[in-house]
């Protein structure tokens, strides 16, 4: 596994992806359909290749942003008024603090140990960006997966649509359109459906203001709040509306909008139980 920057097997196998499903549909399976000469054809062309850079220009982002790192400064205050949530340990009750950093964790921070460091509001290291989805990132890596969607399934469309439109006498062989038409498309279904699944859960995910690592925490919280007669309620879980900007940005024209980015510096965040201005 390649240090976090570095160019490895997982990121040219996403690229060499892409790139064989764009050779694909843009080159073998529009001109069998509506031929490139046609203005669907061009027009099909074009709109899949705008979407096919916006892929790699998403993914490209993903990959080379820093997700967000610990400022050296930072200390927790517990006598801050505006900060009405600290994180502690598990054992001890001891505000959260790195060993391996030697420095404090603000709340959301974990430790990467491929990253070796920690990382804001950190959800997940994925090997596929070999970066890990933090504070900084995690806007670009959904948009990036919701264009990949889009696009798998716009791609699926169009190679369906060939293969029914290609000569019926057509010889089969490794280098036929035939084949490669086919091989795409059988590659295309568990891929589409591990992205569709990716996106359906990180988007329940924002609308519980939530990162992987705090629904699995939560899970284990809830057990024993209900063990102890108590309910168990995710501090930072603003509604649904106030979850979605915390991530999405203020402006929701620009919600999907790759060069748009989220609000806050990752230190702090606002929870339930902060005190609405209007009563303070």
């Amino acid at each position: 596994m390649g240090r976090p920057g570095y160019v490895t097997v997982p990121i040219l196998s996403v690229l060499a992806a892409i790139g064989y499903v764009y050779y694909t549909t843009v080159f073998l399976a529009i001109p069998a359909w509506l031929g490139l000469t046609t203005a669907a054809g061009v027009a099909n062309a074009a709109a899949f290749t705008a979407l096919a850079a916006a892929c790699i220009a998403t993914y490209a982002v993903a990959v080379l942003r820093d997700p967000g790192s610990v400022p050296a400064s930072f200390v927790p205050d517990v006598e801050d008024a505006g900060s009405p949530i600290h994180e502690i340990k598990r054992k001890g009750g001891d505000l959260r603090y790195c060993q391996k950093c030697a420095h404090y964790k603000p709340p959301r921070a974990h430790h990467c140990r491929v990253c070796k460091r920690c990382v804001l509001k950190m959800d997940h290291h994925c090997i596929w960006i070999n970066n890990c989805v933090g504070h900084e990132n995690y806007k670009i890596f959904l948009i990036f997966v919701l264009y990949a969607v889009v696009a798998c399934l716009y791609s699926m469309v169009l190679i369906i649509g060939g293969a029914i439109h290609l000569p019926k006498d057509e010889q089969p062989g490794s280098d036929s359109p035939r084949t490669s038409i086919i091989v795409c498309g059988v590659l295309l279904c568990p891929l589409a459906l591990a992205l569709m699944v990716l996106l359906v859960w990180h988007v329940y995910l924002i609308l519980h203001n939530k990162t992987t690592i705090e629904y699995h925490e939560g899970v284990r919280a809830m057990w024993l709040a209900e063990k102890a007669g108590n309910i168990y309620h995710h501090p930072y879980n603003l509604g649904v509306y106030e979850n979605l900007i915390s991530v999405l940005g203020p402006n929701m024209f620009c919600w999907l909008c790759p060069v748009s980015r989220n609000i806050g510096n990752g230190v702090r965040f606002r929870t339930s139980y902060d005190i609405p201005l209007s009563k303070a």
